[in-house]
This record gives C-alpha cells, sequence and structure tokens, in this order.
C-alpha cells in the first residue's frame, strides 16, 4: 500500500510513469495499471489521503478473488477430519491412509499431494497458543518418564524410584525429588513436600490426569480423586487438572522434564545409591544448581522466584497435612463401629445406627462422615477389643446407664438427703460385684419416684438401723408402712398374751 500511495502523490505532482516506475521500483506497465483504474474511481487527491489501506486496496486492485475449490480437493477436504483421526492408531502411516483413500477415488490426488494437504490440515489444528503466567498463581507437577535407580544392597537388585517434577508457572522455579512409587500416598506427600519447599502455596496446582490426582478424567469437568481434593482444601489452593491427552497444557514442566534429564540425571551417571534417602540427597546440590543457573543470560529461576513470585504464595497453613486412610463401614446397634485395621470401637451418634459411614483415619485421630458430613471424631487408640465413647453419641437410656458409678449413685443419694447417700454407699461396699450395687441404687432411686423421698429417707434411715443394706428391705418397709412407725411402736410388748389357736399344744402337753 505504501508504493501505491506514493505512485498516487507522484502522479498529483506531475510525474510521468516511467519517472514513479524508477522511484518505487515498480514496472512501468504495472504504474500504468494502477493510475487507470485510480481514474475510473474519479476519486480527489484529499479523498484518497483519508481512504484506509484495506479501503484503498478494494478500490485500486479490486477485492479479493474468491478461492475456488477443485471438486476432488473437496472431496479430500471433507476425508481429512477422519484421515487425521486414522492416522492417531498405532502403527498407521500416511502411505497407507494414501493407498485407502485412492482406492476408493481413482481421479484424488497423487501421494506427495495428498500428504501436503494432510500436513497442511494437521498444522492448522495443532496451532498453540502463548500464556503469561502471573506470580503464585499456577504450579505444573509430573512424573519425568525416564526412573532413577538404587541397588538392593543384599540382591544387587537395581530398582527402578519415581521422579516427581514441579515448576511453578511465573519464574520456573522447580523442584524435585525422588519416591518409590505413583502411588496416592506417594504421590501427595511429594506435593506436601514441594509446596513446604517453595514456603508457600500457589492458587492452582495443575497435574495431569493420573489416578492419583483424577478419579475420572474430563474435558470440561474431571472427578477429582477424595484424597488429593481433601489435600488441596487443607492447603486452600484449587487443582486445575488438564484434558486427557494434552500435554500441552503443561508444556512447561515437561519442558523442565527435558531439562531434569540433560543437567541432573547426567551427573547421577555410574553412581550406585543404596536407599532412597542416599538418591535424594544427591539430588539437592545438583537441583539448587539448576535453580541458580541462569535464564538466557539473564535471572536464575531461584532470583526470578525470589523477586517475583516469593510474597505472591500463599501462606501455608499451621499444620501440614496429614493423609486419611479411607474405610467403609456400619454403624453397630451398640451406636459404635469397628476400625479393624486396630480392632478398635469408636462411637457414633445413635441416630445412625444401621448406616454406612465413611472412616478417614490417620496416625493421629478418627473422622467418620455420613453423606459428606462429619458426625464424629476421636482420637486413635490402637488398643485392641476397647471402646471410645462420646457420651454426646449416645440415647438417654445409654447416657443413663453409662453414667453409672460409685461417686453418681452417692452424689444422687445426697441429693435426696445425706442419710440416703450414706445408705446407697454402704450398700454398694457390700456387693461382690459393682453392678450388683449399681442396680440396687437405682432400684432405691426409683423408688423415690414412687413413694417420694420423705418415705425413702425414713426407709434408709430404718434399714440402717437394722443393718441390712439391700434393695428388698427398702421395698419392704414402704409396702408395709414400717417407715411410718417410730421404734417404740415397732417393738412387740413383754406382757402380750400368745393368742389361742387350735394348733397350740400347750406346755401341758410336754408334761
Amino acid at each position: 500500500m505504501n508504493k501505491i500511495r506514493q505512485i498516487l502523490r507522484g502522479h498529483f505532482e506531475g510525474r510521468g510513469t516511467k519517472q514513479l516506475s524508477q522511484i518505487t521500483g515498480v514496472a512501468r506497465n504495472t504504474v500504468k495499471s494502477y493510475l487507470r483504474r485510480f481514474k475510473e474511481t474519479t476519486l480527489t487527491h484529499q479523498e484518497v489521503e483519508l481512504l484506509s489501506d484495506e479501503a484503498l486496496s478494494e478500490t485500486i486492485l479490486g477485492p479479493p478473488a474468491p478461492q475456488q475449490q477443485s471438486k476432488r480437493q473437496e472431496i479430500l477436504s471433507a476425508l481429512l477430519p477422519k484421515i487425521s483421526k486414522e492416522l492417531r492408531r498405532k502403527c498407521m502411516t500416511q502411505q497407507l491412509l494414501w493407498e485407502d483413500y485412492i482406492a476408493k477415488h481413482p481421479q484424488g490426488y497423487r501421494p506427495s499431494q495428498f500428504k501436503a494437504y494432510l500436513s497442511e490440515y494437521l498444522n492448522r489444528r495443532s496451532l498453540t497458543m502463548h500464556f503469561e503466567h502471573k506470580a503464585g498463581d499456577k504450579v505444573f507437577i509430573n512424573y519425568a518418564g525416564k526412573p532413577l535407580y538404587i541397588t538392593d544392597p543384599e540382591t544387587g537388585e537395581h530398582l527402578p524410584e519415581q521422579v516427581f517434577v514441579g515448576v511453578l508457572g511465573c519464574s520456573q522455579y522447580t523442584y524435585l525429588e525422588a519416591t518409590l512409587s505413583q502411588k496416592k500416598e506417594d504421590f501427595t506427600e511429594s506435593c506436601r513436600r514441594m509446596l513446604e519447599y517453595y514456603g508457600g502455596v500457589p492458587r492452582a496446582i495443575v497435574p495431569d490426569n493420573l489416578k492419583s490426582a483424577v478419579q475420572k478424567g474430563s474435558r470440561f469437568s474431571p472427578i477429582l480423586n477424595e484424597t488429593y481434593e481433601s489435600f488441596a482444601e487443607h492447603y486452600g489452593t484449587a487443582i486445575l487438572p488438564t484434558r486427557p491427552r494434552q500435554p500441552r497444557e503443561k508444556s512447561l514442566v515437561e519442558g523442565a522434564v527435558k531439562l531434569v534429564y540433560q543437567r541432573i540425571y547426567i551427573h547421577l551417571q555410574n553412581k550406585v545409591f543404596f536407599s532412597l534417602e542416599g538418591l535424594n540427597e544427591a539430588l539437592k546440590p545438583l537441583l539448587a544448581s539448576y535453580n541458580e543457573r541462569a535464564l538466557r543470560g539473564e535471572e536464575s529461576r531461584r532470583e526470578q522466584f525470589d523477586q517475583l513470585e516469593r510474597e505472591s504464595l500463599q501462606a501455608l497453613p499451621a499444620l501440614p497435612y496429614q493423609l486419611m486412610q479411607v474405610k467403609i463401614s456400619t454403624v453397630m446397634k451398640n451406636t459404635h463401629i469397628c476400625l479393624a485395621e486396630d480392632k478398635h470401637y469408636y462411637s457414633v451418634p445413635h441416630q445412625f445406627i444401621g448406616k454406612k459411614v465413611k472412616v478417614l483415619y490417620n496416625n493421629d485421630r478418627v473422622e467418620i462422615f455420613y453423606r459428606y458430613h462429619r458426625i464424629a471424631q476421636h482420637k486413635r487408640d490402637r488398643r485392641k477389643h476397647k471402646y471410645t465413647t462420646s457420651a454426646d453419641h449416645l440415647a438417654a437410656s445409654q447416657r443413663y446407664v453409662s453414667s453409672w458409678n460409685y461417686d453418681y449413685f452417692v452424689c444422687e443419694g445426697n441429693k435426696i438427703s445425706s442419710e440416703v447417700g450414706d445408705y446407697m454407699a454402704a450398700l454398694m461396699e457390700t456387693k461382690p460385684h459393682a453392678e450388683q450395687g449399681y442396680k440396687s441404687c437405682a432400684g432405691i432411686l426409683h423408688l423415690a419416684k414412687k413413694a417420694g423421698t420423705s418415705r425413702l429417707i425414713q426407709a434408709c434411715r430404718r434399714a440402717a438401723e437394722y443393718g441390712i443394706y439391700t434393695y428388698p428391705i427398702i421395698q419392704d418397709i414402704l409396702s408395709k408402712n414400717l417407715d411410718a412407725l417410730s421404734p417404740a411402736e415397732e417393738q412387740p410388748e413383754d406382757n402380750a398374751l400368745t393368742p389361742h389357736h387350735h394348733n397350740i399344744r400347750g406346755k401341758e402337753y410336754y408334761s
């Protein structure tokens, strides 16, 4: 457009076509064609200056000619999506696809043109996009494809160890460690140590779709592994899995893995390690050197991290995450569930008897959930065949029975009267087994509701005078109203005559 504008300006200044061709380097005939098209528009110099490049191009050169596709090109264009999908299959080649295509369309393109159109289509589909990563926003994690090895000191066997890699998006500050496996326990602990290494928590963690993080992959709504989801909740971060089979979405860590091979693995060649701890100790100085290395002659990863990203990370929680084991259990009729690993029983609110609950536990605590709501929490107890019970979980009748003990009944008796309390204390001391005394005391307290507290006090006083400490004696005194008699009235008269009765023989019978 600049040359066209120069030609038009020179034309308005009175320059000829030969001179304009020499000034602009455009062929003379081309200059003539431009000027001829301009004269057909009847535009003035001022109007030309106001036109945009697009408008001037369409005015002088005309609208772009629509691209016409031949019939065989239309046929191939319609087949390209299916052909590109077939190309992903194992052992499939472009040559085999062309042979299948030409067999169905004999008038189609030859191999070179077919492959050119296919490559053009694949390149259009494999477009990439540059992202500007914000400080403290994301950390990308992955496992290296090549393992490192430790040697069994007894057998000499080489045991492969997985290599966990994490990269912060903004500074590319890298974390690296060797682990036994990619299982849920090792994966979660690696993520915890990575956050502690960074000294903070980014707003999101980006893994791929490994089972330790994602239960079911999806392009739009992946389902996270429950343990990893609780890990993210503990640290106040989000999990953003990549789409399945889309490594470009975590290209930073994919590139970091390649650099780890070149700059860390190479220094471990011909070295023998007999433990995982020894291998990780050897990795620490190599990782530090890797992060200190300048990027493209500028700041190192560590310097960028200190300047840009360290302050942008969220603070670590006060306590580190502890991995919880998961178990499904049914609440028994005694309102407890059994943790089979320890053979120990933990109480659950009595409303959940017969329900299936989820038990999460670690070395310190046991948490019990029903429909995603926590209904009980206990300190873990590894004593076999023992019970950990919270009084709040029991029904009213269970709480009453569970509260029975010596002090309870003495206290309840003293609430009525000190005489009742003393009587029940003496009663429990006479029994060979504690529960015998508890049941008798419970019966005596029940009599207070039936006969009244004043009568019970008198009955306990009378029974104590007899020196008899049982539930039946109290019941007998109350039923015969002996509590209403004074001691004098209860004693028989010495001069009372024996009543006459035909079954009494008398003293004469024995003389």
